[in-house]
């Protein structure tokens, strides 16, 4: 059963696009992973500082192989993310 996670990251004001283009290279290193069926980032039209992450994992195995490579990984630049992330886990249910 895949995991679903959406994860809300607020950037520093105004740097929304530079944080926008690290998750974007952050995607395509991840996507390469096992068990990684979806990792992409979209930024809020209406406030450009505000981005979703979504993340789909092929089961919890594969979520805990990534969170540990995650371990292995430079951090984001320091002072690019306002305040705390809020990250919600789903198990994924296809409906159609």
């Amino acid at each position: 059963m895949s995991i679903r996670l959406i994860i809300t990251l607020t950037s520093a004001p105004g740097r929304g696009g530079e944080l926008a283009a690290l998750l974007k290279t952050r995607c395509q290193e991840v996507m390469a992973e096992p068990g990684c069926e979806q990792f992409e980032v979209f930024q809020s039209a209406l406030d450009g500082d505000k981005l979703t992450l979504l993340e789909r994992w092929a089961d919890q195995a594969a979520l805990d192989v990534h969170a540990e490579v995650n371990r292995t990984r430079a951090p984001i630049t320091q002072g690019l993310i306002a305040g705390s992330s809020e990250r919600e886990d789903y198990v994924y249910h296809r409906t159609r």
